[in-house]
């Protein structure tokens, strides 16, 4: 289907579906004869305790300048996960601090690549961390699940690329010149996300739809598609919404990064991130970064095979968990009950509740901190796929809150999986930093009912702040918002491709159920750069009546919303309740409210 003209882009062929079905990919080999990080032992534990520290597993790999044929290792690893969009191969580079010179650390799924220094600058590659989409003809729509983390990078021509769709984040990175964020032809892309980052040179969205770039510092910004949402980023365009369509706050409300391995010495440990209130430009640009460190010797270092038991009694002893790479089935719920807990996967470790059991369940308690891991829903039905906070939470965590960051939920495409709501946000002040909440439009075990899920994210606490929120392809809604005074920055939607006609999702006398709802009974909430697409292909005559749906009250404010029609497949009324002209045809047009009310 055509494409809206972006600027700065060049003529490309017409768009296929958005995302061809795909069959699932061979599972990854093995990474045997790989460098493998050991931690320092740590002391002995009690008798019959679990011990913390220690061996990290054959699937994270750490280099140093000195390391042979670190090319061959990194070009092996992206051969085995450049196309494994359903594999279960996982790995984390790791690079210990220093300089490395001639290196293009191609990135493919399941793949995570980090300094191991305090600063981006302690760790430099004279170099490139690419991702492209040649293993899917041009089309960049599917670069799902990797990441690029703590590095300063000097790109061998100028500009890095960093072509990437969903749950691909790119956080404290420092590149010496620009950043490309299309594949190579300029073809489709679905991004993304970028966090206390700095780019020296220009950011060139070209054919990305949308993309969130949060307390950073760019060159410049060179175009936008549909939806370009700015907080706290210094050098960030001005708000001009929705021609061209930038969204631009001067800081981020409340923000506190995602914690990061690194070295000390000899020793690993942990970095966490202090909080900040009103934030803008990078934690680590002026100094060393605020926050504390946390030995690796209070980690439970957990490896694939390991039971829901074993590390709810690691989690009792008073351990955090470090989930190395892998897949960890469970049969019952992982219960973080102790505040400040820290929960850090490595390599998007990837939990699998196979009895129809909630994943992950924190209790309502001060500062956890969940990061860097995939939920992949079982074949039997979950009532929930992660908790945070018990239903009925009410204690007050605006001064130490808990953080949900690059936390990912996927329900279908790996094989069957059902989940009746997938993330439920019941804590107060609750920061969700990043995450992607997948409905599986493509892969096996997919269909109407096959991986049925009918709600994605449900916020009932209140205070809740949502930076970079990404839910697609639910039943029925996809964010349901009841808490008060909850806040988005950044939202990015499609509704599920697969209704088998109008009546499949009639909500009441309401075409379809809207993609972003806030509850008749909420009186304060606000929301900046809100996007919602359709693209019914199963029956391209469905209409949706809106694709937000508000309270009429004073203090319920959205600001910068639109709904797309791709190709026509498929038709929104209106934008927001009974507000906002339709979309028609198949031009792939947005249809924008600048404000609401």
């Amino acid at each position: 289907m055509p494409t809206p003209p972006t600027a700065g882009s060049v003529p490309r062929a017409p768009r296929p579906s958005r995302r061809s079905v795909l069959a699932a990919m061979a599972a990854a080999v093995p990474a045997a004869g790989l460098p493998v990080l050991s931690g320092r032992a740590s002391a002995a534990p009690a008798a019959g305790a679990l011990p913390g520290g220690g061996d990290l597993g054959p699937n994270v790999l750490v280099f140093d300048p000195a390391t042979p044929n670190i090319q061959g290792t990194l070009d092996e690893i992206f051969k085995r996960q450049e196309s494994a969009q359903f594999g279960e191969g996982r790995f984390a580079l790791l690079f210990k601090p220093g300089t490395y010179r001639g290196l293009n650390a191609q990135i493919g799924f399941y793949t995570s690549i980090a300094g191991l220094g305090l600063s981006p600058g302690d760790t430099t590659f004279h170099g490139d961390v690419t991702v492209d989409a040649g293993w899917f003809n041009g089309n960049a729509t599917q670069n799902f699940w990797r990441s690029a983390e703590n590095l300063t990078l000097h790109p061998v021509n100028g500009t890095n690329r960093w072509a990437v769709a969903q749950a691909a984040p790119f956080r404290r990175m420092h590149i010496k010149g620009g950043l490309n964020l299309a594949p190579d032809g300029y073809g489709w892309a679905s991004g993304g996300y970028i966090a206390d980052s700095r780019i020296d040179g220009s950011v060139a969205p070209y054919s990305q739809q949308q993309w969130y770039t949060r307390d950073s510092s760019v060159g410049g910004w060179n175009n936008a598609v549909w939806n370009m949402v700015f907080s706290g980023v210094e050098g960030a365009p001005a708000q001009s919404f929705p021609d061209p369509p930038y969204t631009t706050l001067d800081t981020t409300p409340v923000s506190r990064e995602k914690p990061f391995l690194y070295l000390d010495g000899a020793d690993y440990k942990v970095f966490l991130p202090e909080k900040r209130t009103n934030a803008r430009g990078t934690t680590w640009g002026s100094g060393t970064p605020r926050g504390e460190s946390l030995p690796l010797g209070q980690f439970y270092v957990a490896k694939p095979g390991v039971d829901a038991v074993t590390l709810n009694a690691a989690l009792a002893q008073g351990l955090n968990l470090l989930l190395t790479p892998g897949i960890y089935h469970l049969d019952r719920p992982v219960e973080v009950r102790r505040p400040n807990t820290v929960v850090l996967g490595l390599g998007y470790p990837t939990l699998v509740p196979d009895s129809g059991a909630t994943a992950m369940k924190v209790a309502d308690v001060d500062g956890v901190r969940l990061a860097g891991f995939l939920i992949d829903a079982g074949p039997v039905n979950s009532a929930t796929l992660l908790e945070v906070g018990p239903e009925g939470a009410s204690a007050d965590h605006a001064a130490n809150p808990t953080t949900v960051q690059d936390v990912f939920i996927r329900i279908g495409g790996a094989g069957p999986g059902k989940a009746t709501i997938s993330m439920v946000i019941n804590s107060n002040h609750t920061l969700i930093d990043h995450t992607w909440v997948w409905r599986a439009d493509h892969g096996d075990g997919v269909g109407w009912e096959t991986n049925r899920a009918d709600y994605g994210v449900r916020v009932n606490g209140n205070d809740v702040l949502a930076t970079g929120l990404f839910v697609e392809h639910f039943n029925k809604y996809d964010v349901e918002w009841r808490g008060e005074r909850g806040r988005t920055v950044f939202f990015q939607n499609e509704k599920a491709y697969d209704a088998p006609n109008q009546a499949a999702i009639q909500n009441g006398d309401i075409k379809g159920y809207a993609a972003y709802k806030i509850a008749d009974g909420v009186t304060t909430h606000e929301g900046w750069g809100l996007g919602s697409y359709c693209y019914y292909n199963v029956d391209p005559t469905i209409r949706q009546d809106h694709g937000f749906q508000a309270p009429a009250k004073p203090g319920v404010k959205l600001h910068h919303l639109l709904v797309v029609s791709l190709g026509g497949k498929g038709q929104y009324e209106h934008v927001i309740n009974s507000i906002g002209a339709p979309t028609s045809g198949t031009s792939t047009v947005p249809s924008t409210v600048v404000s609401y009310p």
